[in-house]
């Protein structure tokens, strides 16, 4: 009986350690898709949104804040965020924030083919869509868990930072070919479509009702506050944010230029 159990249990483990475990569910599979879909069009509107501000104001302080304005919001509002992904349902609170996305991004890309589009024109819509990011972020983190037995979490938490890398390294050299062949406007009207995928997911996923305990939600300030203090005293989380924080204050440097080096320096095109 012991042997038995012993061959089940390695058996177990070599099926839900596997990479493609995750997408024999339904949900995550869509999901997955969908927000692979969507995030190449996040960076779609990154890299349009750099190279536009090179025609628009070639110095380099203005070609920088387009980093700035898309970073900013993430600092000034993830720690909130992440207590409200706590509170909050997230599926209605995600669903929203996705229909957000749409809309100012359909707006901005009236605003490029109207012409009228200013250097803080763009700053301001680049901080919108990256407010509305770094409010989604830590509930679209959380949904994971609902959408695959536990098992399958580990994999399935790989494959979506896979996905995120296939959109960072897919979704500039589209902006790219899309501005070259059908102008600057084009990748714009693009991204305001790409997270049709992701809300048609939310609008047909019913997620199972959690389970009701009877004592009120946490406030979002307690939360925060309980946030800090886990990190605090947590020496690994505090040495992984130590390492980001030492490769992005310069890595960011080299992104936020990049555009009016090429330009200016190199004398290419998008």
């Amino acid at each position: 009986m012991a042997s038995e159990d012993a061959v089940k249990t390695e058996g177990q483990a070599v099926v839900t350690t596997s990479t493609w475990r995750p997408f024999s569910h339904a949900v995550f599979r869509r999901l997955w898709i969908a927000s692979l879909i969507a995030n190449i069009g996040g960076w779609i509107y990154n890299a349009a949104a750099g190279w536009m501000m090179t025609s628009l104001d070639a110095g380099p302080l203005m070609v920088s804040l387009v980093q700035v304005a898309t970073s900013l919001p993430m600092f000034l509002f993830a720690l909130p965020a992440g207590a409200l992904a706590d509170i909050v349902d997230k599926r209605r609170f995600v669903l929203g924030l996705e229909i957000a996305v749409a809309l100012i991004a359909a707006l901005f890309a009236a605003l490029v083919t109207a012409n009228v589009v200013t250097p803080w024109i763009l700053l301001l819509f680049m901080f919108l869509i990256g407010t509305v990011e770094s409010l989604e972020a830590p509930s679209w983190q959380s949904i994971v868990p609902q959408l695959v037995p536990k098992q399958d979490l580990a994999p399935a938490i790989a494959a979506n930072s896979v996905g995120i890398n296939i959109s960072r390294a897919i979704g500039p050299a589209l902006a790219a070919l899309i501005i070259a062949g059908f102008g600057i406007a084009a990748p714009f009207w693009l991204v305001a479509v790409s997270n049709f995928g992701v809300i048609g997911v939310f609008l047909w996923w019913r997620p199972p009702q959690p389970r009701v305990y009877g004592l009120p939600s946490e406030r979002l300030m307690s939360a925060v506050r309980t946030g800090f203090r886990y990190t605090r005293n947590n020496p690994v989380l505090r040495a992984t944010l130590a390492r980001s924080v030492g490769f992005f204050l310069f890595a960011s440097a080299y992104w936020a230029l990049l555009p009016l080096v090429t330009r200016n320096q190199i004398g290419g095109g998008p």
